[in-house]
């Protein structure tokens, strides 16, 4: 076709991305054990939007096989998901469930039969609740039972899958859990925040050496949710504030995934405010030898800061903002049910630094998407939900993704957050990211919006 204007390498990976408890639902089922979420939902279920919590959450657990005839319908070549460890193995460590392994087993073996392949990701939020009770990511002997969980995942799955995630995001569970008190362990803990960061980085290596022992022909990465931290001003101050944040949500896991080291900016500044963590003999060396293969890169909005306005206040808990304010920028482009700022160029910036100070790693656009509240707004004669806005989202960054390929980024490919609409953690069935419909109220029928029509085409012609 002659109107292609943005056309992409030959085998692209186009897709989107989905996590087995935002999607499966059979949270109490079939033997699978429970996780915090579960957990959480039956302690406080007030936390969460309209009071639904994770049991029942967009059914792929019944409906995978018509989901994934979704997927083909809606232009996908390749899908990433997530295992859910506690469906795998309830305990979190010790006997795994026969009926999880038959399950991710059909589903792997439909999505092969679809001509789709699976991007399978260990860990994304849904800690088991018994590893939890152990101290979750401030544990040590939670990094052995997850490195043990990946080598168990390896052994069924490694065959068929040969693109594989150790984390989703590491910095949120760090950020929610222990800064910002929206996720278990819900509490304002800096130093617990380094241990929980530190040990989930070191599970993450000791994951890449299980699978690297096994000498499977696949490739093993880690997916960051990499937010540029634009300064208000090339004042002094100003660009130090962004440096600081820069260091403290992406590089504190991008520079050790991708080059085995952490940055000498981070861990001064770790050492001169006293929350070293713990580091064994050995830890160091596993983090340097068992960098990734691949990065995932998602990406919804830039951080934007400044110098701080005012002195901290020292009887406050200490967290990041001690160090820089957040800055309103006049103008900005905004998705005000999410609210977050729309910035397109971000996208290519994080591509070109990646290339450049990451060695060109082969990389690809792991999440992207806009989430918005009452779709049904949109919906026309024919029962479809006419969302542009999230057509024009998508076309804006992939005009910045085409700009960074032409300029030699090795990214590979783009998936789009999400492939229906699914359960998202506090916010529920808030806001809606799919390309399909599903009617959570009613009996969980899927329909495909027109963005997941546009998708198809975009997939076909490899381009717009």
């Amino acid at each position: 076709m002659s109107d292609i204007q943005y056309k992409f390498p030959e085998g692209f990976w186009w897709g989107s991305a989905v996590s087995a408890t935002q999607i499966e639902g059979a949270a109490d089922i079939d033997g699978k054990g429970p996780n915090v979420w579960d957990y959480w939902f039956e302690q406080e279920p007030n936390r969460f939007f309209d009071g639904v919590g994770p049991a029942n959450t967009s059914q792929f657990y019944y409906k995978y096989k018509e989901d994934i005839q979704l997927l083909k319908e809606t232009g996908h070549n390749s899908f990433r998901m997530s295992i859910s460890w506690s469906r795998l193995i309830p305990n979190g460590r010790g006997e795994v469930n026969q009926k999880a392994v038959d399950f991710y087993n059909q589903v792997i073996d439909e999505l092969l039969l679809n001509n789709i392949e699976p991007f399978v990701n260990l860990y994304h939020f849904d800690m088991p609740q018994a590893m939890y009770e152990l101290g979750g990511w401030e544990s040590r002997e939670v990094v052995a039972a997850y490195a043990e969980y990946a080598s168990v995942a390896f052994d069924l799955f490694g065959d068929r899958v040969k693109k594989w995630f150790t984390h989703n995001e590491p910095i949120v569970p760090v950020e929610m859990g222990y800064l910002y008190g929206s996720h278990l362990p819900d509490t304002v803990d800096f130093h617990k925040a380094v241990i929980a960061a530190y040990h989930t980085m070191l599970s993450s290596a000791k994951a890449i050496e299980k699978y690297r022992e096994k000498n499977l022909d696949g490739k093993i990465g880690i997916i960051l949710n990499l937010t540029p931290s634009y300064p208000r001003s090339q004042h002094p101050a100003d660009l130090k504030a962004s440096t600081i944040a820069d260091a403290l949500f992406n590089r504190v896991f991008l520079d050790p995934s991708v080059k085995g080291i952490y940055p000498d900016d981070l861990v001064e500044l770790i050492k001169a405010e006293g929350f070293m963590p713990h580091i064994e003999a050995g830890d160091l060396d596993t983090i340097f030898n068992n960098t990734v293969d691949i990065l995932g890169i998602n990406y919804y909005q830039p951080r934007r800061v400044k110098a701080k306005e005012n002195m901290p206040n020292p009887y406050a808990p200490f967290t990041p903002d001690r160090f820089f304010d957040y800055y309103d920028m006049p103008g900005k482009k905004m998705n005000p049910y999410r609210g977050w700022e729309i910035y397109a160029k971000g996208i290519y910036d994080i591509l070109i630094n990646v290339k450049e100070n990451y060695g060109n790693i082969e990389c690809f656009i792991s999440e992207n998407g806009m989430g918005v509240e009452g779709e049904g707004r949109f919906l026309d004669e024919n029962g479809v939900i006419n969302d542009d806005y999230r057509i024009d989202f998508y076309k804006d960054h992939l005009k910045w993704i085409h700009q960074a390929i032409q300029e030699g980024s090795n990214v590979k490919g783009y998936h789009v957050w999400t492939f229906m609409d699914n359960w998202s953690w506090l916010n529920a069935y808030k806001n809606r990211y799919g390309l399909v419909a599903v009617d959570v109220h009613g009996d969980n029928s899927r329909t495909i919006k027109k963005s997941g029509k546009w998708y198809k085409q975009l997939s076909d012609n490899n381009g717009f």
